[in-house]
Order: C-alpha cells, then sequence, then structure tokens
C-alpha cells in the first residue's frame, strides 16, 4: 500500500494541534508530529481537521439495509453507507428474534468479516435481544423475548466465532446472573438495556459481570429519589460505561448534558442506533418485522413509540458540541476512543498514534465528514 502523508491540524488524544504530520504505511501510522522535511511530493495538506475514525457499537442498519437481513450484501451496503459519515469500524446489532434466525444472523457477521473491506470494518457483534423485559422492549418485537439460559449464550456465542463483544439483556431476568457471569468469562460486555431493574438488581449483576449500560434513558427504569433504577445506576456507577443516543429526540439535550458532566468522555459511548432508514427518505420501513414510519427525520412505531433512530455519529458528535457545548476532542473521544475501550480494541484503534490502524476522517470546520480512510485506505 502506499504511503499516505498528511499535514494540517491534528486531534491528538483530545488536543488540537496545529501544523502536524502523519504519515500512513501498510494500515498504520508510523509518524506523527512535527512536519519532516524531504517529503513534500508526497504530503496532502489538509484544509481540515484530522481526526480518529469513529466507532459505532451499537447500529442496526443504514441505507435500506438491517443486519436482520442475515446476507453479506447487507452488510457491505452498511459498512459502505457508515463509511460516509465518519465510521470506520462498527458493531454490527442485532434485534430481538428467534435464535435460529439470530444464529444465520451472526454467522453471516462471521463470513463478512473475512471479506475485504469496503467501507467501515466490521469489528463485532452487539446482541441486543432476545433476553429483555416485555415492559421495556420500545421497538423491539415481544414475540420473541425469551428468558436468557446459559446454553442459548453459548450457542450464539459459538455461532458468532468470537465475535460477540456486547449482549444487552434485562438483568432482572430469571437466570440472569449466570448468563452475566458466562459472558464476562468470555470477554463479552454484559449490558443493562430494555430493563426494569431496579437500582440493587443492576448493582447485584455488575456482581457477576455487567459492566455497560445499553441507549442510557431509553427503554428502560428511569431515575427517581426514591428508586434509582438502571439510570441512576448508569450515573452513579463509575465502572459502568454508558452508550448515549445524541440526537436531541430519544434524549433531551439537557439530559445528554447531564450525562456527559456525570460520566465524563471516558465513559460515555455515543452511539447512533441507526436502523435501514439512516440516509433515506420519509416513507415506511420494518424494523424486526415491525412497521415504521420515518417522519422528518424521526422512525416510531404506529403507536409512536421511537424505533431505532436515523442519526448518524457525524451528527452525533456535532450535536454534543453544539447543544451540550462539549469541547471538540470530547464529542470525539466519545464516538472513538471510550467505544474502543468498550469493546476491547483500543490498542489499535480510537486514537491517532503511532503503531494505530491508520483509520482516519478529515473533518471540515462544520464537523461534516469530508473523507473517510479505513487501514489508510479511502473508503470516502
Amino acid at each position: 500500500m502506499n504511503k499516505l502523508v498528511f499535514q494540517g491540524r491534528a486531534l491528538i488524544d483530545g488536543e488540537l494541534r496545529d501544523h502536524q504530520m502523519l504519515i500512513c504505511e501498510a494500515g498504520r501510522i508510523t509518524y506523527l508530529g512535527d512536519p519532516l522535511p524531504d517529503l513534500t511530493p508526497d504530503v496532502q495538506v489538509t484544509t481540515g481537521t484530522l481526526v480518529p475514525g469513529y466507532i459505532d457499537i451499537h447500529v442496526h442498519g443504514s441505507a435500506g439495509h438491517d443486519v436482520m437481513d442475515a446476507s453479506e450484501e447487507a452488510l457491505q451496503g452498511i459498512s459502505a453507507n457508515l463509511a460516509r459519515y465518519g465510521v470506520t469500524s462498527f458493531l454490527a446489532t442485532t434485534l430481538t428474534g428467534e435464535l435460529e434466525h439470530l444464529e444465520q444472523v451472526v454467522a453471516t457477521c462471521r463470513r463478512f468479516t473475512e471479506r475485504p473491506v469496503q467501507g467501515a470494518q466490521l469489528i463485532g457483534i452487539h446482541l441486543e435481544g432476545p433476553w429483555i423485559n416485555v415492559r421495556h422492549k420500545g421497538a423491539q418485537n415481544g414475540n420473541f423475548v425469551i428468558p436468557p439460559t446459559v446454553a442459548d449464550a453459548q450457542r450464539l456465542y459459538e455461532a458468532s466465532g468470537g465475535l460477540l463483544k456486547i449482549v444487552t439483556l434485562a438483568p432482572e431476568q430469571p437466570e440472569s446472573a449466570p448468563v452475566i457471569a458466562y459472558l464476562h468469562q468470555q470477554g463479552v460486555q454484559a449490558s443493562c438495556g430494555h430493563s426494569d431493574a431496579t437500582y440493587e438488581q443492576v448493582h447485584t449483576a455488575m456482581q457477576h459481570g455487567l459492566s455497560h449500560v445499553t441507549h442510557c434513558y431509553n427503554a428502560m427504569r428511569g431515575l427517581h429519589h426514591r428508586e434509582p433504577g438502571v439510570v441512576g445506576a448508569a450515573m452513579y456507577h463509575d465502572e459502568l460505561t454508558t452508550e448515549l443516543i445524541a440526537d436531541g429526540i430519544h434524549v433531551h439535550p439537557v439530559a445528554m448534558s447531564i450525562l456527559y458532566r456525570l460520566k465524563q468522555s471516558s465513559r460515555l459511548a455515543l452511539v447512533s442506533d441507526g436502523m435501514r432508514a439512516v440516509g433515506m427518505a420519509d416513507g415506511a420501513y420494518d424494523l424486526g418485522g415491525l412497521a415504521v414510519e420515518l417522519v422528518q427525520g424521526e422512525a416510531r412505531l404506529a403507536d409512536g413509540t421511537l424505533a431505532g433512530s436515523t442519526l448518524t455519529l457525524e451528527q452525533a458528535v456535532k450535536n454534543m458540541v453544539t447543544l451540550c457545548h462539549v469541547p471538540l476532542g470530547e464529542a470525539v473521544t466519545m464516538a472513538s476512543t471510550t467505544p474502543a475501550h468498550v469493546v476491547g480494541v483500543a490498542e489499535r484503534k480510537g486514537r491517532l498514534a503511532v503503531g494505530y490502524d491508520a483509520d482516519i476522517l478529515v473533518l471540515d470546520d462544520q464537523l461534516n465528514v469530508r473523507q473517510t480512510y479505513v487501514g489508510g485506505r479511502q473508503v470516502f
């Protein structure tokens, strides 16, 4: 692969630095620092800002495709479209469904990782359901909700070929404790979501290995001064990393800001929760077999329930900066470095640093993604 040389402003470990040079060779960053002499013919001068590629750890679909389609063509469509919005790595996220279908989905994801990357890189799977609470099912199909068992968890983990990185479940469900413990032993993040758990139930689940909270505030027991619930547990425990859908629709900007102030950028991961309507026109779509209507960017079921989102991480970063007045470095950290830590790839992704994968974005002054590179290869 040819050498790539960038020169301009770069975001390095949360700090914006002008007049930096970044060199990529063989898919990795080999130099980052003050400009070197005698490289003029190779230099690509950037008029924007170099930042690490975004990592979306909760995304169901994009551009008319859904992970639950269980096809490599759908995954390729999702991968290509995510790159347009600055995503360089993602977790293919499932919905509640029949176990046999979920096996097909995760096996398809495993096969897809063997293909050359044409867009964002699929680095794992986020299993959202079927072990959730129907009281907070949101836009999940309640017909497929079942109690968790270690046998089923092992079945899906093995079908994924070890790609399973996050499992969203309701820890108040019977037999959840041994499932959480099993996932923890495999290095999988057990996450509380679509849950009616009390604060004490979340705290108990943490002792078995629960370590993450799925799209905080949404589809869970909220904060009450006499029962802190899931939201209270997420806010209180530094050990819990937490997702946020920062679209200003799922969560009010003030609530977004409160969560950021409590968790800080090191424990808060921006996610899109994007569904197949991302980048598409208003109209009728489906999500896990449920009819969804997209109107002016909002995807809802017939009863008004929010059904995933059409948010992109590009827009989520902008929203944190413009709606919550978060510094750019902190907003980018929540879309890159923190997700990398959550899914265990922080030693090679989520930073602009020597030895790291050359997953790089060029942002303009309005924080729009102008160029996306995955492993040093331009994919947008």
